[in-house]
């Protein structure tokens, strides 16, 4: 019987998942019970009916056998996925039990709660702040995504925002660079496709391998990884050279156009294409198409993120949108994120009325060298003796995993996680807790990519005994003794309380809409009232220090952070002994570490493996296939060639993120990403590693 003959009604809801996309959804509800197919919503605008593959097929993952059902404490080993079942008040007694002790014996600072993107609801993702402030636990620093993107956002436009992300489609060029849109944020393909056909234009994708989205593009642009400030930089200097800059634009918007200019001299298409590997006619023939092409869309991705130099590479980036004028047109501008326009305000939800400055602030990315007890990374502080970790998955996704690996092994830490699958960070848990998905709870959205403030109610009752992030964070501060009112708030209560803090509209007329628009007017979006600076001025000569992002202070190199847009090389270049620079770069069927363990996307992703342009191969005599080894000083994994021709040679490609088991040692591609802090506020370099590579030498039994 086909789910249309039985009890199946339609329901909206949105997308939780870590991605700018937000995507407004249609979802199937069969029998009150269960969920069909989810396809986009067509009514709202950025969405426009299309999803990606991996959430049109989510009935695998809700209803997925594996699911953990009931709360569990371990019996075994660290590690050994040996677990007896127990009840929710056993589990919370012993997670007080443990939490206070910690308190008592090493300070209210030994507790770390630690989360992510693992939702992107405002209430279940962020209401954990609220128990770490009311307890003066150590705070949370969340560094492994965005801060090496937005400080070269705000360094140049003052805050994060930009045009209507729908304006693609009234492009004349979008230059999609930086992000493996087809895979990643697949909304951007729907406009940039709208724009081809409606407008006849030209799709520019920049990347640093030849990306389903790179096969879609008009222009295609292959360059080394982290050289985009490099390709940047000469764009610029062939539109101040061939009288394609709008000077008029300049006088009045920017801040420094002279000297940017005389910066930018040396700066020719020979200088980029020697570091970004780029032929001089290409450099030249994208140049002249964004310099005569007015109507352009700059459209810049989370690569920018994965680079120690990725501030100054968005910055530089950023910058040739204000030299063209760009921003004085209807589909044309740069865009990254549109945080700043949705002017969230927390206080009640985060607990913010609790904060104790002195508390000190923990970076996520370093969560190895906090666990084993760097002296830095702790600030001085003690250690870390119990963990509550909801939405994220630091065994598999956290960089420098051999530390990590070596910080969740302890004996004395007692870690509590809070999941939906047997994680490898579960399994490393003291205690583990069964997690609600999304249509198995309310909660309020906004996108990045775009404009919608959204709704999604509860569609169907979770299995087993699964609780939501807001119900276990209010149940553990009742046990350690936490009496503010805000833990005694319903969801409900605490959305609309949050909506009313942001200026928001309200949350029953949100509830009757699904989404509400609150895209600014077009001379707000386009900076053409001013930049988000006093001045009114873009900035190509950025403060580095005073860039608006919240941080814990100035970390890595930032001293020697250029003046003005250039190449700034302080990536982890190849060597003699690492003659190698690999990315870890998003795979199409995962999300992160979410969806591996999903049997549809598992099969179309088949095994790790690693892509490596052929003549790499051919010189180390490895065939397609061949299980190879790849290393550097953070550790060793063994994963399988794929010979791939488009991408440079001495450059490879890992998609991911696997779970470490799939690899045959057992340690994943994290292993290989470093966990220093780069400039100029922190992050995490994924897609910058140098490593060697050779054929794995299996010895005969």
């Amino acid at each position: 019987m086909s789910t249309t003959e039985i009890d199946t009604i339609h329901r909206p809801s949105v997308c939780p998942h870590d991605c700018p996309s937000a995507c407004a959804l249609d979802v199937e509800v069969i029998e009150g019970k269960r969920i069909g197919r989810i396809r986009g919503a067509q009514d709202q605008t950025y969405t426009a009916g299309v999803i990606c593959a991996k959430v049109a097929r989510y009935a695998e993952r809700i209803h997925h056998p594996d699911r953990l059902l009931y709360p569990l404490k371990r019996v075994g080993p660290k590690g050994s996925r040996q677990f007896e079942r127990i009840s929710w008040d056993q589990a919370l007694d012993l997670i007080a039990q443990r939490f206070l002790a910690a308190e008592r014996d090493h300070g209210a600072q030994s507790v770390w709660p630690y989360y992510y993107a693992g939702t992107m609801g405002r209430v279940m993702r962020d209401g954990i702040h609220r128990l770490t402030h009311a307890k003066k636990y150590s705070r949370f620093y969340g560094t492994i995504c965005v801060n090496l993107a937005w400080p070269g956002v705000v360094a140049g436009l003052g805050k994060i925002a930009g045009p209507d992300p729908r304006e693609m489609a009234k492009s004349d060029c979008v230059v999609i660079w930086g992000t493996n849109a087809v895979a990643t944020q697949v909304n951007v393909m729907t406009h940039a496709m709208r724009a081809r056909k409606e407008r006849g234009a030209k799709i520019v994708v920049i990347d640093i391998y030849r990306t389903p989205t790179m096969e879609q593009a008009d222009m295609a642009l292959c360059l080394r990884p982290g050289t985009d400030g490099a390709l940047a930089c000469a764009v610029m200097h062939v539109l101040f050279r061939d009288g394609l800059a709008d000077w008029d634009y300049l006088r009045e918007f920017t801040d420094a156009p002279d000297e940017l200019e005389a910066h930018l001299q040396t700066r020719s298409p020979q200088w980029a294409a020697a570091i970004t590997g780029l032929s001089v006619a290409e450099i030249e023939a994208f140049a002249k198409l964004v310099g005569e092409t007015k109507r352009t869309f700059f459209r810049l991705g989370y690569g920018f993120s994965r680079q120690r130099n990725g501030a100054v590479n968005m910055h530089a980036a950023l910058s040739i949108a204000a030299v063209t004028g760009a921003w004085k047109y209807e589909g044309g501008g740069a865009f990254h994120n549109n945080a700043a326009i949705y002017h969230w305000k927390q206080t009640t939800l985060e607990g913010r009325d609790l904060v104790d400055s002195s508390t000190r602030v923990l970076d996520q990315s370093r969560i190895g060298a906090i666990l084993t007890g760097d002296p830095e990374a702790l600030q001085g502080g003690g250690p870390i003796k119990a963990m509550l970790i909801q939405n994220t998955n630091p065994m598999s996704v956290a960089p420098d995993q051999t530390l990590v690996r070596q910080g969740f092994a302890r004996e004395d830490l007692f870690t509590v996680v809070h999941e939906q699958f047997m994680t490898e960070t579960a399994a490393m848990a003291d205690v583990v807790l069964p997690a609600t998905m999304f249509l198995e709870h309310a909660d309020i959205y906004s996108g990045g990519g775009h404009q919608y403030v959204e709704f999604a109610d509860k569609l169907i009752d979770a299995p087993g005994e699964c609780r939501t992030n807001h119900e276990v964070i209010c149940a553990i501060a009742k046990r350690v003794g936490v009496t503010h009112a805000s833990f005694d708030r319903s969801v409900r209560e605490l959305a609309a309380i949050t909506l009313r803090e942001s200026n928001l509209p309200a949350l029953e007329e949100l509830e009757k809409s699904n989404w509400i628009d609150v895209q600014p007017d077009f001379e707000t979006a386009h900076f053409l009232k001013g930049f988000a600076w006093p001045d009114g001025k873009y900035r190509f000569k950025p403060d580095w220090p005073s860039a608006p992002f919240g941080n814990i202070g100035l970390q890595g190199p930032w001293r020697s952070m250029p003046a003005f847009p250039d190449h700034w090389d302080v990536l982890e270049n190849a060597d003699e002994a690492h003659p190698f620079r690999l990315a870890t770069s998003p795979a199409r069927s995962f999300l992160n570490s979410t969806f591996n363990e999903t049997p549809s996307s598992r099969a179309r992703e088949g095994r790790p493996e690693v892509m490596i342009h052929p003549e790499d191969a051919r010189r180390l005599g490895i065939a397609e296939g061949d299980e190879v080894s790849l290393g550097n000083g953070r550790g060793e994994v063994r994963l399988h060639a794929r010979t791939f021709e488009g991408l440079q040679q001495g450059v490879l490609i890992s998609e991911g993120i696997w779970p470490n088991h799939a690899f045959a040692d057992g340690k994943g591609i994290n292993t290989l990403t470093g966990a220093d802090s780069p400039a100029p506020f922190g992050g995490a370099a994924f897609h910058d590693n140098k490593v060697w590579l050779r054929r794995t030498v299996v010895a005969d039994c």
